[in-house]
């Protein structure tokens, strides 16, 4: 079994998406089977990244960083949060009461401690409050977990 995590921002460029849908489709094909995916089903690299698991056959396990947590969703994304939610294997919900950034940053390291790789959607830049992308990935690279950056190069968020 190969455990994926996810990390990435939420906001893509759209001139990214079709990249970056198309190096997870990638990832997620080339490694052995079973896969299970680690997601907080936030809007942006999150959804795309459950979409495209559970498109190829792999099981979605959900991490919702609190309660309240779809007070944070826009409609369109709310309605593609629950869907997903409703696909997931496994649903875990952290102990926060309301989203905020300790329940962000308690989020990305849970899913990189289930992780055996984690997939950052990232552009390389820092984290624009704690529990960002930046975060997730400097937590995985400290617990010496592979980490696999896709970004197209020249493309700006």
């Amino acid at each position: 079994m190969t455990r994926v995590g996810i990390t990435g921002h939420q906001q893509l460029p759209a001139e990214a998406i079709p990249y970056i849908r198309q190096q997870i489709r990638i990832i997620l094909a080339e490694l052995p089977p079973p896969v299970e995916g680690f997601s907080s089903l936030a809007d942006g690299a999150d959804q795309l990244f459950a979409r495209i698991l559970i498109e190829l056959g792999g099981r979605l396990h959900a991490v919702i960083p609190s309660e309240n947590y779809e007070s944070t969703f826009d409609d369109s994304s709310l309605a593609q949060y629950r869907k997903l939610r409703e696909q997931a294997s496994g649903i875990e919900q952290l102990p926060f009461a309301e989203p905020d950034e300790a329940a962000y940053d308690a989020a990305g390291r849970r899913v990189v401690e289930n992780s055996d790789i984690l997939l950052a959607v990232w552009d390389g830049k820092p984290a624009r409050g704690r529990g960002g992308t930046a975060d997730a990935v400097a937590y995985a690279r400290a617990q010496h977990l592979r980490v696999l950056v896709i970004w197209p190069a020249g493309v700006d968020r």
